[in-house]
């Protein structure tokens, strides 16, 4: 089965009970603009070989001319369809990736109806059936739009002869909407890890999709999301270059152990993260205002503690 077939029947399955209020890649959409703009292309190609011909037989009767030739590798339809639109659509899905996670994990951080509703779910169904049912769909949520992304940027590139989906997978990374390096898919697995080492974690393929490895000189993560997609997540501080000790994810996405990124940004331990100015920059990428939302990841810090 082609993906945009596996990906339509994804949406049809799971839209009533997950995907209703959560955006998605419109994927069959981009590819028909896709379609079209290779019709497009097509007949501009055939125009070009004609002037080509018609040049070469001028050269032919006045001798050599000063000639320029030059390719287009950009699309004004596309560019505007394609990279206003997906930009949009990353940001929502990883909008929504990161408010089911904190949702799930961190219910104390819901307010209002949405803690009421999630407390009311809790009076009727199994805790350990919600975590598993809703990390199962959180997976395959993030897994099938990541996997689009990357398959209609390497179509336009296919088309166009370029390297501007590439690129624009670059730029994804830089302004975090790439899916699969959220910190937050690092916290989700580090909980089904803790998850499966208690007496309620049932050994099954779900919990065997998650992994870590503590004790190599790399400590990483290790998350199956498929039989042919894999993910490695270092654990590695890169200030004290040890493993995560009470990790924070600051807003850009990097990890660091609390010590090391309350030195980095000249703050005291007792004073926290959010006491940093807004100057302050990230050790690594070097933005700036990533101290006022780091958030604790409790459930790497409770696997890191329990390992050691």
């Amino acid at each position: 089965m082609k993906f945009g077939e596996a990906f339509s029947d994804y949406l049809r399955k799971d839209r009533e009970r997950f995907l209703d209020k959560c955006s998605h890649v419109e994927y069959k959409r981009l590819k028909k603009v896709l379609k079209k703009c290779r019709v497009c292309r097509a007949a501009q190609q055939h125009h070009d070989e004609e002037e080509e011909e018609e040049e070469e037989e001028e050269i032919g009767r006045n001798g050599a001319l000063d000639l320029c030739s030059f390719e287009s590798e950009s699309c004004s339809l596309c560019d505007q369809m394609f990279f206003t639109e997906l930009t949009k659509e990353a940001s929502e899905i990883a909008g929504c990736f990161i408010s089911r996670v904190r949702r799930l994990l961190h219910p104390s951080d819901s307010f209002g109806l949405q803690r009421y509703l999630w407390r009311l779910r809790h009076c009727f169904m199994d805790d350990q059936q919600i975590m598993i049912q809703e990390g199962r769909l959180l997976l395959d949520y993030i897994t099938m739009n990541s996997i689009a992304i990357r398959k209609i940027l390497k179509k336009y590139d296919k088309i166009h002869r370029s390297v501007n989906g590439r690129n624009f997978k670059t730029k994804m990374r830089a302004e975090h909407l790439e899916l699969l390096q959220s910190p937050w898919l690092i916290e989700l697995a580090a909980f089904y890890i803790n998850l499966s080492g208690s007496s309620i974690g049932e050994p099954g393929e779900f919990f065997r999709m998650f992994s870590c490895d503590l004790c190599d000189t790399q400590p990483r993560m290790i998350i199956m999301l498929s039989d042919c997609v894999m993910y490695e997540y270092s654990l590695t501080c890169s200030i004290c270059l040890e493993i995560v000790f009470n990790p924070y994810a600051l807003g850009c996405g990097h990890l660091f152990c609390k010590e090391c990124a309350c030195s980095a940004a000249s703050v005291l331990l007792f004073q926290g993260l959010k006491a940093a100015s807004h100057e302050a920059k990230c050790p690594v990428c070097r933005e700036v205002g990533v101290y006022s939302n780091a958030v604790h990841m409790t459930g790497l810090d409770l696997l890191v503690k329990n390992r050691f």
